[in-house]
Order: C-alpha cells, then sequence, then structure tokens
C-alpha cells in the first residue's frame, strides 16, 4: 500500500479515510477477536485498568488516566499507538498530517487544488502518529495551539492577516494522532481553557484568526489526584469534556509486584549471572512498598511508587555485587545485612508528613525495614513473646542460652560468604531452628538464620547494635549490665 506515490493511485487502490478514533477502534476489535494482547508489559491491570481502557477505546472516548505516581499511566498511553493502522498516506509536506481526501489545512487544501489526482502523496508509521507533551507550568497558548510567525510572514512576503504566516502548535500538527499530554492539572487554567473548545467543537483562534479546523485528534491525559490541591486542578469544563476517567492503582498483592519489578529491574546481565537473590528477599523487598504506604511517616496522598522497589532491588543486587567483587569471590547470594544498601533507593521516594520529617527519612527506613524483619519473622517462626511458660517448647531457648553465655556474633556487611556461613554456623541451636521448623537445608538454611537473629532483635529477645560496616548480636540483658557498669564506672571517676 505505501508504494502509492499520487492521489490518484490511491483512489484507485480503494483507500477509505477513517477518523482515528475508528481506527483504533477497528484495530482494537480485530485483536480481541484474536485474543491478542495490547497491553503486554502492564503487569495487575488485567481486571481492573485495562479492561477500562479497551471500553473508552470502543467508545471512541477521551481519556484521563487518574492515579498515583508510579502506577504505569505513561506507559499505558504509550502503548495505545499499537492500535494505530502501521502506515497511513499524507498529502507530501502537509505540517498538519493532511488526509489527501480530506486536507484540512490551507497548504493541503492548495496543493489538492494545484495538482489534483496528481498530487504527490507520502506514508507515515505509527509512531509519527504519537505526540506526547508533558504539562509544566511555562507552557503556553503559543506552544500547544499556535502563534503568527513574523519570520515566515516576512519570508514569504505575506501579510500578518494572512493565515499562512501562522505557526501552528503541538495539538494542530498531532491531526490524525493520539496527544497524551501528562500531569495535566500543572498546566496553568487560561491554558486549559484553550483545549476544552478543541475537544468538542474542533475549534481553534490564533491572534484573531478564525479557523475552523476539523482536527482528528484522540487525547489521553495523565494526572495524579493530589495535584489537584498540590499544584493545580483539572478545570471543570476541560474536565466534563474527557469522555472516560479511568483510576489506576498499585499492585494489589506482592506476586503482582515482584513480576514488575524482575520486569523493570535494569540489572547488567553479568549481575544476573553471579548474585542470587533468595525469593524471601525478593517478597521482603516488596513487603517495604507496602508497608511504606500504610506508614504513619509517610503521607499516604503522595503514593509510593513502584519504582521504590525496582531501585531497591537494583541497589540490593549491586550491594551484594559489590562484596563479593571485594572478595574476590565468583558468586554469591543476597543477604539481609544487604538491605542496608537499600536504603538511598528508599529515601528519596516517598514523601514524609510532620511525624516522619521529625524521625528523618532514614531512621523511617529503617523502621520501614524493621517492620518487615517482623512480619517476614512470624510467617515462619513462632512468636516469641507468646509462647506460654510451661506449656510450650520455647524453641528459641539454646539460642538465648548460648547469648546469655556471654557469647556475641558481628555480621561485617563486607564479609565474604564463608565468613558469614561460619559466624552463624557459632551460634548454638540456629541451624536447628530453621531445618526444624522450615525443613530447608543448605545455602537456603543461613538466609533464614540470619532472618532470626534480625527478628530476635525486633521482638528485643536480643540487641542487635548498627555499626557502620556490621551488625553485632548479643544478649539483651548482658548489654544492659554492660551500660550499667559503665554508668558506675563514670560515677567512680
Amino acid at each position: 500500500m505505501n508504494d502509492i506515490k499520487t492521489l490518484g493511485e490511491l483512489k484507485k487502490s480503494g483507500y477509505r479515510p477513517r477518523s482515528i478514533k475508528e481506527e483504533l477502534r477497528t484495530n482494537l476489535i480485530k485483536k480481541l477477536q484474536a485474543g491478542e494482547k495490547i497491553f503486554d508489559r502492564v503487569i495487575g491491570f488485567d481486571d481492573t485498568v485495562l479492561p477500562d481502557i479497551e471500553r473508552a477505546v470502543l467508545s471512541r472516548h477521551n481519556i484521563l488516566l487518574l492515579g498515583l505516581r508510579g502506577q504505569a499511566k505513561t506507559r499505558i498511553a504509550r502503548m495505545l499507538d499499537s492500535l494505530l493502522d502501521e502506515y497511513v498516506p499524507i498529502i507530501a509536506g502537509s505540517e498538519l498530517n493532511d488526509d489527501p481526501l480530506n486536507p484540512i489545512s490551507r497548504y493541503g487544501q492548495d496543493i489538492l487544488a494545484k495538482h489534483g489526482d496528481n498530487t504527490p502523496i507520502e506514508w507515515i508509521h505509527r509512531s509519527q502518529r504519537y505526540v506526547e507533551k508533558l504539562a509544566t507550568p511555562d507552557v503556553s497558548v503559543a506552544d500547544l495551539i499556535g502563534d503568527v510567525d513574523p519570520i515566515k510572514a516576512a519570508s514569504l512576503k505575506l501579510p500578518y492577516s494572512d493565515e499562512r504566516v501562522i505557526h501552528f502548535g503541538l495539538v494542530p500538527r498531532s491531526h490524525r494522532s493520539i496527544f497524551v499530554i501528562n500531569e495535566l492539572p500543572d498546566l496553568q487554567p487560561r491554558i486549559q481553557v484553550s483545549l476544552f473548545n478543541i475537544l468538542q467543537e474542533g475549534d481553534i483562534q490564533i491572534r484573531g484568526f478564525k479557523l475552523r479546523l476539523p482536527l482528528d485528534i484522540l487525547f489521553v491525559f495523565t494526572a495524579n489526584p493530589e495535584d489537584y490541591t498540590n499544584r493545580g486542578s483539572i478545570i471543570t469544563p476541560l474536565k466534563d469534556r474527557i469522555e472516560s476517567q479511568i483510576l489506576t492503582h498499585y499492585p494489589k498483592t506482592i506476586e503482582i509486584a515482584r513480576q514488575i519489578t524482575q520486569q523493570e529491574a535494569r540489572l547488567a546481565e553479568e549481575q544476573r549471572a553471579v548474585v542470587e537473590v533468595p525469593d524471601l528477599l525478593q517478597i521482603m523487598m516488596e513487603m517495604i512498598a507496602f508497608e511504606a504506604r500504610t506508614s504513619e511517616f509517610i503521607d499516604e496522598k503522595s503514593g509510593v511508587s513502584a519504582r521504590l522497589t525496582i531501585s531497591g532491588y537494583e541497589n540490593l543486587v549491586s550491594t551484594a555485587e559489590r562484596r563479593m567483587l571485594i572478595n574476590h569471590e565468583e558468586k554469591t547470594i543476597a543477604r539481609i545485612t544487604d538491605f542496608w544498601g537499600v536504603v538511598p533507593a528508599i529515601t528519596g521516594k516517598v514523601e514524609l508528613v510532620y511525624e516522619g520529617e521529625q524521625e528523618g527519612p532514614y531512621n523511617v527506613a529503617l523502621a520501614l525495614m524493621g517492620q518487615v524483619i517482623k512480619t517476614t519473622f512470624l510467617n515462619h517462626f513462632p512468636h516469641p513473646d507468646k509462647l506460654k511458660k510451661g506449656v510450650d517448647r520455647d524453641p528459641y531457648g539454646t539460642i538465648r542460652a548460648w547469648f546469655s553465655g556471654g557469647n556475641e556474633i558481628g555480621l561485617l556487611n563486607d564479609a565474604s560468604d564463608e565468613e558469614f556461613r561460619k559466624a552463624l554456623d557459632k551460634v548454638a541451636g540456629l541451624r536447628k531452628l530453621v531445618e526444624k521448623t522450615l525443613d530447608v537445608k543448605g545455602e537456603d538454611a543461613y538466609t533464614f538464620m540470619e532472618l532470626v537473629l534480625h527478628g530476635l532483635s525486633e521482638f528485643n529477645v536480643l540487641n542487635k547494635e548498627m555499626m557502620e560496616a556490621s551488625f553485632t548480636f548479643r544478649d539483651l540483658l548482658a548489654n544492659m549490665l554492660d551500660e550499667d557498669l559503665f554508668d558506675d564506672d563514670d560515677l567512680d571517676n
């Protein structure tokens, strides 16, 4: 089809123009009937958001995607171009993608009147029919709609009253295209006003020119609900003209969140080959985001992006990789202690409320990880504070006794795998507890052995001291006695 070079050849081919919304609708129908997946890299929306998108396209609606940060709004919008025809014809040189059988611009109409069936034809790919603009407060009407171009007027020797001196903005140049505006509330209200008549009537006005351009555009807008109060709002007349408002959401389960992280994490192939991340740690990584979304320290209206866990997972792998390289090892397994390399991925991706600001981003991140360790521990081991004396056998008795005897262990952040395993094997009863409770052996056991130590410290059975490069576990009472002795020495001095 795209071998056709003139209007006459196009007519003979049987080509019939159709609106972009009809084009999208027709192609969606074909894909649905064929059972094709349209949004193949969007996970967790199969029963909620994506059916709403498909219904909106079938209804030939403009769309507003409304949701918090990191909910795949822009990705969904960008995937809509897969529903466009692969190629469509335009009048060669047309600034507004003029349909050869129905030109709307002065240029297209003049060329058609001059050349008739010999009007030259170009074919544009679907990728050229997707236009995206990030809304910022400095966007002007001229950027979106257009303005008079004095340079064009001078070079063509035309008066300003001639519409050929107009420089069209992004919206008119998106004729027969998908036009996406991200973060719509950031547009000033007067700029939004310039859009709503286009949605309804197709009218635009540029510096007093009365132009009736029947623009053929599918508008897709994205917005964050929090923007309605923080930075701006969507004006009511514009919102009223957007036919379908679709709410997005965060992953509803840990497993869906894991799939998203594994798909989106940008890891080098050599990292994937040499660093193993146990399932337990992958789950804990996702739990941090779930915990953050309900934390009293974090503004829930602002949301916690899926990018937190993606960046966090990348940092987790890189922390283990760095340790492996320092110790000249060929492979390694990520540890819970490696999570302290994840802190920078957390602190920059959460908006703190007043109480969180008082705690500080670093302490909030540690609190989130502590709560995740606590929850994960209870998912696998008995609650140490809910054992009935004289009835329940204390599964932690041997471990408590070992630490009560004045023993302690240190887990260095950069310890080699051999040093890490030796440190855990020193704790009497630790391996036996894990193997008996969970029926795991070998390398897998060390992940849960480490979890037990961190978990018992969260329940104040053990004392955990965090230094810059290590964690030291010791008996809680012995630590308190040490502090008392230290205080007595101070008094003697």
